[in-house]
């Protein structure tokens, strides 16, 4: 029986899923994906494929990939997707169609707890606090119970805790077979299981993790497959651009240190008096940390506007001296052990990547010089710090920028463009490869998400969400709102929605586009709502981590979140609990984000228009996935205001209006207060009839 009659048998009333998930009924853009996806696996093409909310293409994909009875690897962008997977969705339909696979799941090593390093955190670390002693006695003690080592599965000690960072292990700093815990080793465990599993889910971080790490020559971690499936796929471009590129923070140099530190004090106190060795060191790192006091949020700038941070440039220019002095005193010793070994190797890959990243090349302090010149603007710092994508003779080029942030400081040399080695590497492996999100096209053209990957000719797919948006959702441009350059927009536009807000009583996603909009528009919420005596609970992101804000939005009466970018996806909010939508303006990258002027300029030199062909396609695909929060359910009901008269305004404003879902739409606030009464009215009538 060929897969595509399967898949036939398992969507058709009657057929597997409807005989085991209660309430499943076909829907016809569920089965035709999940054709398209039979037909991807039957001829190891490529399928490139939207599908909207509601459609299921959940089950899309895993059905036909489970009964090809291939190796089937699934990476996903989101740790909740990750973990839906692994332990209910893929379970449910191994269920129906009666298939007993193994599944595993396999994150990256940094979630594992590591048996050497929990040991010599017990015998050498000095804790820096009674919650830390606190805490390494708690995973002291899941280290004796836990069968796989995930720190997820601590639930004593948070995720995010520094203490991890003692007890886990990195790519550096492993032992690998030399390491005395080796055959009990949780990551050496779940790699193996991953190895025997026919399901494995990952995410795209440890995906492209891997695939770097191949691009050098070492070994692979992830199982070879017959099928790669990539949910949440519109994200993989800015993911592959991290880990195609090379990055170096201030808090690594911490790390290392600490680590130096630690096996010197327990295995090398002959060689060196090791805090004295590290003591400048860190001095240097304190007063660079001590630079960055003026900076109040993250900021990403080009290296050659470093120079406008003369603080911080002075603290770094002293870090490659004492990286060097520390090297000579590891190097001296590396002999002595695997450790030392390691410790040699990791400090010497630090130094190279930090001198990449600062334009330096080895041995000395001056730039690195181009291989071919570039031209650059007097008036445009970005071009001084990139090149063409690539020289003659096909070299990539890539672009040297920094992160700030009030306690960090961390240098990028990301390439221009991943298209190729992506290709590359697909090229190289006979599968199957379905990539699928919720948000690929652009006015029904998957052209702009194709290209970044380098996907020739792939098969495409769209299959819109089978709701019912005219009904459902209101989309309300405002025909008053505020300029979206004037300075006081947020205030201006938080003003104009409050009637929306009054209406709707709670409830309420209030998305910014910058961190700073969401201070401002915060701030006035909640001197309104005081003012108003308002028992609304008010969730302003930085407050707490996204989940606990999530919990709280869920378990809250009357919710209002101000968040930016991390709630503009991978949150579903079903039913009548999020029923207020508010987007301040459209999500075009910031054009002075060092990536994004290196790659206008990149489009310019090419004679293209970076603003049709990268910003207007990047801004409608963030947006579809902002206004996605709305409705996740057929039952669901609300308003969408986007508070950017652009939209409409601007000859660019259809193709990003007509990639969202066919709402219907008004220009009259009034419109938005009138039909939230109605949806508050009816949840209310509902929950008395119950």
């Amino acid at each position: 029986m060929t897969l595509s009659v399967q898949v036939d048998q398992t969507f058709a009333p009657g057929g597997a899923l409807a005989a085991h998930c209660k309430g499943f009924s076909v829907r016809t853009s569920q089965l035709e994906m999940a054709q398209a996806v039979a037909g991807a696996i039957d001829t190891k093409g490529t399928l490139v494929a939207e599908a909207g909310t509601g459609t299921g293409k959940t089950f899309a994909y895993l059905v036909p990939a489970l009964l090809s009875g291939g190796k089937v690897l699934v990476s996903t962008a989101s740790k909740a997707l990750q973990d839906q997977l692994f332990e209910k969705d893929i379970p449910l339909v191994r269920a129906a169609l009666k298939r007993p696979v193994e599944i595993a799941l396999l994150k990256g090593r940094g979630n594992y707890l590591c048996h050497h390093f929990l040991q010599r955190t017990k015998e050498e670390a000095r804790l820096s606090s009674r919650q830390e002693i606190s805490q390494l006695r708690q995973i002291e003690f899941f280290s004796r119970v836990t069968t796989t080592g995930d720190k997820a599965d601590c639930s004593d000690v948070p995720e995010n805790a520094p203490i991890w960072g003692l007890v886990t292990s990195t790519r550096e700093s492993c032992l690998g077979q030399n390491c005395s815990f080796h055959e009990d080793c949780f990551v050496v465990k779940a790699r193996r299981e991953a190895q025997a599993a026919e399901v494995v889910v990952v995410n795209h971080h440890l995906f492209l993790a891997d695939l770097a790490l191949r691009e050098t020559g070492n070994a692979e971690l992830l199982p070879r497959a017959d099928v790669v499936i990539f949910d949440e796929a519109h994200q993989l471009r800015d993911i592959a651009t991290q880990f195609f590129g090379q990055s170096f923070s201030s808090h690594q140099w911490f790390d290392l240190l600490r680590d130096v530190l630690v096996e010197g004090r327990a295995s090398a106190r002959d060689a060196a008096d090791w805090d004295a060795v590290i003591h400048p060191f860190e001095t240097q790192l304190k007063q660079l940390r001590a630079g960055l006091a003026g900076i109040k949020d993250v900021q990403r700038i080009p290296l050659a506007k470093l120079g406008d941070y003369q603080d911080i440039q002075s603290a770094l220019a002293g870090i490659r001296t004492h990286a060097e002095n520390l090297q000579t005193a590891v190097t001296q010793i590396a002999d002595r052990s695997e450790a030392w070994q390691k410790l040699d190797e990791r400090i010497s890959e630090a130094l190279a990547t930090w001198q990449v990243c600062l334009g330096e090349s080895a041995g000395s302090n001056e730039p690195v010089a181009g291989d071919k010149p570039v031209a650059t603007d007097p008036q445009d710092p970005f071009t001084a710090d990139m090149a063409d994508a690539h020289d003659a003779s096909g070299a990539q080029h890539n672009v040297q920028w920094v992160t700030l942030t009030p306690h960090m400081v961390q240098l990028h040399n990301s390439p221009m463009d991943i298209a190729e080695p992506f290709a590359q590497f697909r090229n190289s492996q006979e599968a199957a490869w379905i990539f699928t999100s919720a948000t690929l096209s652009v006015k029904g053209s998957f052209e702009h998400f194709t290209a970044s990957l380098g996907l020739s000719d792939p098969e495409t797919g769209l299959w819109h969400s089978p709701f019912d948006y005219e009904n459902q959702a209101l989309l309300c441009v405002p025909q008053n709102a505020p300029e979206p350059q004037a300075p006081d927009f947020p205030e201006k536009l938080a003003e104009l929605c409050w009637p929306a807000l009054q209406a709707s009583d709670g409830g309420v996603f209030f998305l910014c586009t910058t961190l700073r909009a969401v201070s401002r528009i915060g701030k006035w919420l909640e001197q309104r709502k005081t003012a108003e005596g308002l028992d609304w609970t008010l969730l302003i992101q930085g407050q707490a981590s996204k989940a606990e804000m999530l919990e709280r939005f869920r378990s809250s009466e009357k919710p209002v979140l101000v968040g930016s970018a991390t709630f503009w996806e991978g949150v579903d909010m079903k039913g009548d609990g999020l029923r207020l939508v508010i987007i301040d303006k459209i999500p075009f990258a910031p054009p002075d984000d060092p990536l994004v002027a290196a790659r206008n300029a990149w489009f310019k030199d090419r004679g293209m228009d970076p603003f049709r062909e990268l910003s207007i396609p990047e801004a409608a695909i963030a947006l579809k996935q902002g206004a996605g929060r709305l409705i996740r359910d057929e039952t669901d009901r609300g308003v969408l205001v986007i508070g950017d008269h652009r939209l409409l305004t601007k000859n660019y404003g259809s193709t990003l209006w007509r990639s969202l879902p066919p709402f219907k739409r008004t220009r009259h606030i009034e419109d938005t207060v009138e039909r939230l009464r109605d949806i508050t009215r009816s949840s209310t009538t509902a929950q008395i009839s119950t």
